[in-house]
């Protein structure tokens, strides 16, 4: 059976500070975050496609963008409650994209998130 995976990224910037660090991190900051989702298709439709990458990376920037690009994410939902980390954003966008990026014939499978060129997480389920 042929898995064809397929991958896109948004950029935003924000700032948080994690509480309870008890160190530089826990002072606000901010980072160019990429946030990259992947998704599995096991067929591709009429013209050879599994998904058209606009439409993926327009779901991405009306799902996930808008919330986060030039926002304090310790003021954001549900960041105003739980530590903004790497983890916890990387969980809350595979959220997103699980209950409101879908595609026929897709699964998401992971996200990523990166806070710096070097440092990033990823998540799946």
């Amino acid at each position: 059976m042929a898995v064809y995976t397929i991958s896109a990224e948004i950029r935003f910037s924000s700032s948080h500070a994690l509480r309870g660090y008890g160190g530089d991190c826990e002072r606000v900051h901010g980072h160019n975050w990429i946030a990259r989702v992947y998704y599995e298709f096991e067929r591709l439709d009429g013209l050879g496609l599994t998904v058209d990458y606009r439409e993926l990376k327009a779901s991405l920037e009306r799902e996930v963008l808008v919330r986060f690009d030039h926002r304090h994410l310790n003021e954001v939902p549900p960041f105003d409650r739980i530590n903004p980390t790497s983890e916890n954003i990387a969980a809350y966008i595979f959220a997103l994209c699980r209950d409101h990026v879908r595609f026929e014939d897709g699964t998401l499978r992971e996200v990523e998130v990166w806070e710096t060129s070097t440092d990033m997480v990823r998540y799946r389920e």
